[in-house]
């Protein structure tokens, strides 16, 4: 199984942006869609943004309350996805999981079914 890392969960102030990177190895970064998903207590993983090694990007933020807030950068020399998430909101607060499958497309790293390698996940606290 090829890893990936999350980093950069912790404690964040509601209206503040938040920015969780996903180390990969230079296999899975070149080789595999990546995406990230959240999951609240109790409640499934939900894709919310991915990437495939061509820089084709999709992002899940439909509704008023997520659009514009999620985007995705990255720092392809050192083989980390960036998920930026800005005027973070208390729903906001959930794990957020780094995931990856041997896939050239986004839309198939951003639902669960086509997963192959999960992070532990890192979570993230919003104060009111």
């Amino acid at each position: 199984e090829v890893p990936v890392v999350e980093s950069g969960g912790g404690s964040v102030q509601e209206g503040e942006s938040l920015s969780l990177s996903c180390a990969a190895s230079s296999f899975t970064y070149n080789a595999y869609c990546m995406g990230w998903f959240r999951q609240y207590p109790g409640k499934e993983r939900e894709g919310v943004a991915a990437t495939d090694s061509d820089g084709t990007i999709d992002i899940r933020d439909y509704g008023p309350s997520r659009k514009g807030r999620f985007s995705l950068s990255e720092d392809r020399a050192k083989h980390i996805l960036h998920l930026e998430i800005r005027d973070v909101k208390p729903e906001d607060a959930a794990t957020y999981y780094c995931a990856a499958a041997p896939y050239r497309s986004p839309y198939l790293c951003i639902t669960t079914e086509w997963i192959k390698v999960w992070g532990r996940g890192t979570l993230v606290s919003v104060i009111s």
